[in-house]
């Protein structure tokens, strides 16, 4: 039991133990951290439980199908699912940072044509895994567009990212005709899902239409939310409706842009009604890192991230009517281009290995944190990462599997699978909280090791982690968890691991040789690497009065998932 060392329990001692292993020489001091799990702060909401892509045709896909199906079984509740360009023209054909349907098109007189051939095998494929549509409902059809050539963009990594903003990204030549295809896309869902499934969707209008994914004003999107909000709800009077999924609150244009949108529903003139404001049943906007390099040393930017989230919130806040309203973060993200492989962009590297998952759990419970300072109704937090379809092995994109293995990330998500129940308080000796990292990112000389703990009738989970900013290995650190408050005098203690040597593909591979033609044996030892590795067998120790001290060895970007069970006194 070489990281899971030793446990000891409160008078009188008990140490259960095998090959006690003593903290590293370079880690001469031990972090100590408290659980209090009868103090609670929150529900542990599973925001993390939504994620989102750019190619919806690569849903269906061989690949895409495995990790649809992956994703679903790691989450106890549904897993809303965001994807861009379902109402793009074109063949189905995917492509980087490219997907269509051509659900809409014209005849030769000009009369509307459509087609819900693709967007329901898309949508099929969520709901046959239990998972539900967070639609986003864009971009403009080549026949509606204002300005529809040139259309089909031919973006590849390494080229400016503008080109990407092609016919797709401008307003409709006619707002009505817009609205009837919303409405009618609408009922058609209904139609095929069924009115209760089809009340579940989250439905929002375009994607980040503050920069450049939106060639118009913005009073034409405020006129184009209004036809769109109207159309659904005429179909759907009990559909979620919201939006705007801006990008970068954090920004002065952002939040203005932000701000403007939630001025609009409340006071402003309705385009369609003519009366003051317009549907709204939650708030979206997107939070996006920024890694760089650090004399060829990738690093993080956390900070960043949290700032966008920070402002978000505290624009959310400032509108009494709203703020009650599920806030969801779109895209919410380490950096801002999934497509963008570490080739062109070598800081995209933290994406294959340990760092990623690292900055994961750490950034998702400083963002719980911020929701609870603001007092907002956090509601999701959509990963954008998926998959990309017959890519070279482990090629630095933002995606959860590679070739249908999965990467370390996912594991981390794996974790928060197993976190239901309520949020308690985690003190002690930590060097950072969440204002600290959201003012200056985890830049200092000790690295971020934290948790996050919740409870219910019969468990609690902790997920522990070492990160930092940079991207250096640190040495192993000694934690001391106490955790106090437990219901029982017996527990059994599970412990999952993520670090260099467990639930890790990418080393694997990389000791492998690096193959991008793995034999059929390597195939399913890359498998097995990218499952969540239990670090050793489950224990049942005992607990004196409620409290029970466990005592681990923590690498650097390694993230803990520990799991006491109660069992009968």
């Amino acid at each position: 039991m070489k990281s899971l060392s030793c446990f000891l329990l409160t008078l009188p001692l008990i140490i259960s133990c095998k090959n006690p292993v003593q903290p590293p020489e370079s880690s001469r001091e031990i972090v100590y951290i408290q659980i209090n799990l009868e103090e609670e702060i929150g529900p542990m909401n599973p925001s993390w439980a939504w994620f989102g892509y750019d190619e919806p045709n690569y849903t269906y896909m061989k690949d895409g199908r495995k990790l649809l199906s992956e994703i679903a079984a790691l989450s106890p509740v549904p897993v809303y699912i965001r994807a861009h360009n379902l109402l793009t023209s074109g063949d189905g054909t995917p492509a980087l940072k490219w997907g269509s349907t051509n659900a809409y098109t014209e005849d030769e007189n000009g009369n509307p044509v459509y087609d819900w051939t693709i967007i329901d095998k898309i949508f099929d494929t969520y709901i046959e895994r239990g998972m539900k549509p967070f639609v986003e409902i864009g971009f403009m059809p080549e026949a509606l567009s204002v300005k529809p050539e040139p259309y089909k963009h031919s973006w590849k990594p390494g080229a400016k990212y503008e080109e990407i903003y092609t016919g797709w990204a401008y307003p409709p030549k006619d707002y009505n005709t817009w609205a009837e295809l919303v409405y009618q896309w609408v009922l058609h869902s209904v139609e095929r899902y069924g009115r209760e499934e089809v009340e579940t969707w989250y439905w929002e209008l375009w994607n980040e239409p503050n920069i450049g994914y939106w060639q118009g004003s913005l009073e034409e999107y405020l006129k184009l939310y209004d036809y769109t909000a109207d159309a659904i709800k005429r179909a759907l009077p009990t559909a979620i409706m919201g939006g705007p999924n801006t990008t970068g609150p954090s920004w002065e244009v952002a939040a203005e842009f932000l701000t403007a949108f939630l001025n609009h529903i409340v006071s402003g003139k309705n385009h369609v009604t003519g009366k003051t404001g317009a549907p709204l049943d939650f708030i979206a906007f997107h939070a996006k890192g920024q890694p760089t390099l650090v004399d060829s040393t990738i690093q993080m930017n956390m900070g960043t991230q949290l700032r966008d989230i920070s402002k978000g919130f505290e624009i959310v806040a400032s509108f009494p009517e709203l703020k009650h309203l599920p806030v969801i973060i779109g895209e919410c993200d380490p950096e801002g281009c999934a497509a963008c492989s570490m080739q062109d962009y070598p800081q995209n590297a933290y994406r294959n290995g340990t760092l990623y998952p690292s900055y994961t759990a750490a950034s998702f419970a400083r963002i719980y944190a911020l929701a609870d300072h603001f007092g907002v109704n956090l509601k999701g937090l959509v990963t954008w990462a998926f998959e990309f379809e017959g890519q070279p092995w482990f090629n630095g994109y933002r995606d959860l599997a590679t070739n249908g293995v999965d990467k370390p990330v996912l594991n981390v998500f794996r974790m928060y699978g197993m976190m239901n129940g309520r949020r308690v308080e985690v003190s002690g000796d930590l060097a950072y909280d969440y204002i600290s990292v959201r003012d200056s990112g985890v830049r200092g000389d000790k690295p971020d090791i934290n948790a996050l703990a919740v409870v219910n009738d019969s468990s609690a989970s902790i997920m522990v982690w070492n990160y930092h900013d940079l991207n250096v290995i640190r040495p192993e650190t000694a934690v001391m968890l106490t955790v106090k408050g437990i219901p029982a005098k017996k527990v059994t203690l599970t412990h999952y691991r993520i670090d260099h040597n467990n639930s890790n593909s990418y080393e694997v591979w990389k000791n492998m040789g690096s193959p991008q033609e793995p034999t059929p044996e390597q195939y399913a030892g890359l498998e097995k690497a990218g499952m969540l590795k239990l670090l050793s067998k489950p224990l049942k120790i005992k607990v004196n009065q409620g409290i029970s001290d466990i005592n681990i060895s923590l690498p650097g970007q390694a993230v803990s998932l520990i799991k006491l069970e109660w069992l009968s006194n």
